[in-house]
């Protein structure tokens, strides 16, 4: 995506919570992880989200990306309530609207950084070709490009969390989720994932949420909300 493009969308809403909640079942009793909660991100906006280990913050995601549904509220990505899609369906959405970037890259390790970036592409459908074209791109686009024959086990940690930002955003995402993803990486080379944010959220129009305990990614964000007793608020 063009920075021209970038800025035609530019605060757009893209993703929009309300009376977000989540109730699990432990044994009698339903404990509530997520009460009421809202939350809007608009288009090239980057949103940190810290808390305490326990207090939600990957459930959140899950419920974002759809992985998860929700016991009450709704979910929006690109003007699309997640709630009012199948599973099939949702499956489909996500493959063209969200990008999921974890601490752990889950790359596969039997295919190459090429392989792996391309593989949201193929499963869409698209021809190996198309989908290995486009993923040179992106991996060149994420200073991967000398790499992409190798597989997984032949890169470094940050090498391995590049390819898997490559393959989060192969498919132009409307949204971007983030969880850790500096978590599992030393100082220099988190520093440089994050230079490498930077210069994404100036090419590209789509939100990011990052959940993190790492100060230095979640002030790079542009707002940082902190998650505490099942809400959100504005941190600081």
């Amino acid at each position: 995506m063009t920075e021209e493009h970038a800025s035609t969308k530019a605060g757009q809403v893209l993703l929009e919570c309300q009376g977000l909640t989540r109730t699990y079942r432990e044994g009698p009793q339903d404990v509530t992880v997520l009460e009421n909660l809202q939350l809007e991100v608009r288009a090239g906006e980057r949103v940190a989200v810290v808390g305490s280990s326990g207090s939600g913050k990957t459930t959140l995601l899950n419920l974002l990306g759809g992985l998860d549904r929700p016991s009450a509220g709704t979910v929006k990505v690109a003007g699309q309530s997640l709630a009012d899609l199948g599973e099939s369906q949702l499956g489909r959405f996500r493959n063209r609207h969200i990008g999921f970037v974890y601490q752990f890259h889950h790359l596969l390790a039997e295919l190459t950084a090429l392989e792996n970036a391309a593989l949201p592409l193929i499963v869409r459908g698209q021809s190996r070709k198309q989908a290995c074209q486009r993923a040179a791109q992106i991996l060149e686009h994420v200073g991967m490009a000398k790499r992409s024959d190798h597989k997984p086990g032949e890169l470094s940690g940050g090498e391995r969390q590049r390819v898997a930002i490559a393959r989060a955003l192969i498919t132009d995402p409307s949204l971007v989720l983030m969880d850790e993803p500096t978590g599992n990486l030393d100082k220099t080379t988190a520093a440089s994932i994050l230079a490498m944010m930077d210069e994404l959220a100036k090419t590209t129009a789509c939100a990011f949420v990052v959940v993190t305990h790492d100060t230095d990614l979640a002030a790079h964000q542009d707002r940082v909300m902190k998650l505490d007793n099942g809400q959100l608020t504005v941190d600081g």
